[in-house]
């Protein structure tokens, strides 16, 4: 099955030429045969990220959204406090399973990352780190499988049916 996912690269600094994350994560994209609807960028600006993250919440083709950056521990960096104002759910377990890789990569530096992930309107809002390692190790070692409906035991896609159920 196909996902279709809506990239959005949170940043005060880089444009579509060189943001290297989303590039990055456009190809694994690409590589898995899923569908890109939208991509964006946009400030480290939680009224701007909520914007944009309610926008996609609302768009019936969209079933996932990844965002880069904004996920560490300086004044700037609010992803996840934006995704905690319109989530629905929150998914803990990604979090904890990114820092469990991460550490592999980066060793203790691991618990400087606050990626997230959560469900709001039905649809799956992973917060990736703005680096090239961390979303690369994201994708590589979470994402591609979870996003793989012929992953076993169990995966995120035969759910999507299902996250919108009262």
């Amino acid at each position: 099955m196909r996902v279709n996912i809506a990239l959005l690269t949170v940043t005060d600094t880089r444009t579509f030429e060189n943001d290297k994350s989303g590039s990055i994560l456009k190809e694994k994209i690409s590589e898995a045969n899923h569908n890109l609807i939208d991509r964006k960028i946009c400030k480290d600006n939680k009224n701007d990220i909520i914007s944009i993250l309610d926008e996609w919440t609302n768009h019936n083709e969209i079933d996932v959204i990844i965002t880069t950056g904004g996920t560490g521990l300086t004044g700037r960096d609010i992803t996840p406090e934006a995704l905690k104002e319109i989530a629905d759910k929150e998914i803990p377990g990604f979090g904890e399973m990114f820092r469990y890789v991460s550490i592999k990569s980066v060793g203790t530096s691991a618990i400087q990352s606050r990626a997230c992930a959560v469900l709001a309107k039905g649809k799956y809002i992973f917060a990736l780190p703005g680096s090239s390692g961390g979303v690369t190790d994201a994708w590589e070692e979470i994402l591609k499988y979870q996003l793989d409906v012929n992953h076993k035991p169990c995966n995120f896609v035969e759910l999507i049916s299902r996250l919108k159920e009262k």
